[in-house]
């Protein structure tokens, strides 16, 4: 396995410039996710990766090499695409052999890591069989067991799980986690799930219009966003967002009046806010309450006034859609048990340590206590 470098990469179609700037190091090892919506860039950047596509300006390294300008196959890569493309004809065995075969591996040599990629995959029981006889995760850890046995520097994965159901992702998101752990393998993957980010991720790189907004670990994404792009995207349901105006500043973080004269106290860095200065709160479903009746809110916490307009009930737990009078929508995540009508007028509550605050320009204030950020009803 090998260590990646990108620098100052650029690809641009004519005038059209679709990457600006790339700087990203992966490092040995690591599962790399590359994520954010539809034509922001990241199947660009992975075909930039494997030599499908030319860059117009900056450094690929893979390992010490310099690949530039090296072609797809001498670059020791191998990648799996969201169609499994299997030949038809051909059955397990002879799919995951084929790559091996035509670079005139030795038989042993080829026999032995097909059927050593095929115990880890777990599908050593299904070798014989042609694809139209395989479910769609089977078919798609014969994809990525074509990829295991080339032994490859890097493994590059673009949206390898779009094709399959809600239950069968889940499934083979946790097998692939796995197999990462049991190569210890460089991988590069290429998703617009973010929960699917969240949940593979060593490091999850978020693309916006050609350019990185932010790469760190999960954590450091949801809990400390670059900008409000990033926190958007970031979390599910998203975050909701509430224009606001800095009224004190101190050690303690920022007080705020919201938009319907409602009082925050946001725990973050000040000092680059200004008395007076318009921000948007940033608060996520998960991290407010609506309060029991007869419970107070403590001094410190944000405690807005708004009406259950609609219910999602997920079992365990809900999502409560509200409206505060202002016209502002709010989404909270609430507890599945507790009794909630629509058109009930509720209290909602969240600790200063659990909102976010973004400038005007949309970067994000430095959170304070971002490890304390539980809901109200957890203290």
């Amino acid at each position: 396995m090998a260590r990646v470098s990108l620098k100052n990469i650029s690809k641009s179609y004519g005038k059209t410039s679709v990457l600006q700037d790339i700087n990203l190091e992966i490092e040995h090892g690591e599962l790399v996710v590359l994520v954010g919506p539809s034509g922001c860039g990241k199947s660009t950047l992975l075909r930039v990766l494997c030599g499908l596509e030319d860059i117009s300006s900056g450094e690929l390294r893979i390992g010490e090499d310099i690949v530039n300008d090296l072609p797809p196959a001498k670059r020791g890569i191998a990648m799996v695409f969201q169609s499994y493309a299997l030949y038809p004809h051909m059955s397990v065995y002879r799919n995951m052999a084929f790559g091996l075969k035509i670079h005139g591996e030795d038989k042993a040599q080829i026999d032995k890591r097909v059927r050593d990629a095929a115990k880890v995959l777990q599908i050593d029981h299904l070798l014989e069989r042609l694809p139209r006889e395989l479910s769609g995760g089977q078919r798609q850890r014969v994809a990525i067991g074509r990829a295991i046995v080339r032994e490859p520097k890097l493994f590059l994965f673009d949206e390898p799980l779009s094709n399959l159901d809600a239950a069968l992702r889940a499934k083979t998101r946790i097998e692939l986690a796995r197999l990462h752990k049991d190569l210890a393998a460089t991988m590069v993957y290429v998703t617009h799930d973010q929960v699917e980010a969240m949940t593979l991720g060593d490091k999850i790189v978020v693309l916006h219009e050609g350019r990185v907004q932010q790469a760190g670990t999960p954590l450091t994404l949801y809990q400390q966003p670059a900008n409000r792009f990033v926190a958007t995207f970031i979390g599910s349901p998203t975050i909701n967002l509430l224009p606001a105006r800095v009224i004190e500043v101190s050690g303690a973080g920022a007080r705020l009046q919201l938009g319907n004269g409602s009082k925050a106290l946001a725990a973050v860095d000040v000092s680059q806010l200004q008395v007076g200065e318009s921000v948007e709160v940033g608060l996520r479903p998960e991290h407010c309450d609506v309060l029991a009746p007869g419970v107070a809110p403590g001094a410190d916490d944000t405690a807005l006034d708004a009406e259950i307009m609609l219910v999602e009930h997920l079992g365990e737990s809900n999502l409560l859609y509200l409206k505060m009078d202002d016209g502002q929508e709010l989404i909270v995540r609430g507890d599945g048990n507790a009794e909630v009508r629509l058109g009930d007028s509720v209290i909602v509550r969240a600790p200063s340590t659990a909102l976010y605050l973004f400038k005007s320009d949309g970067t994000a204030c430095t959170r304070l206590n971002p490890g304390n950020m539980r809901s109200a009803n957890a203290r």
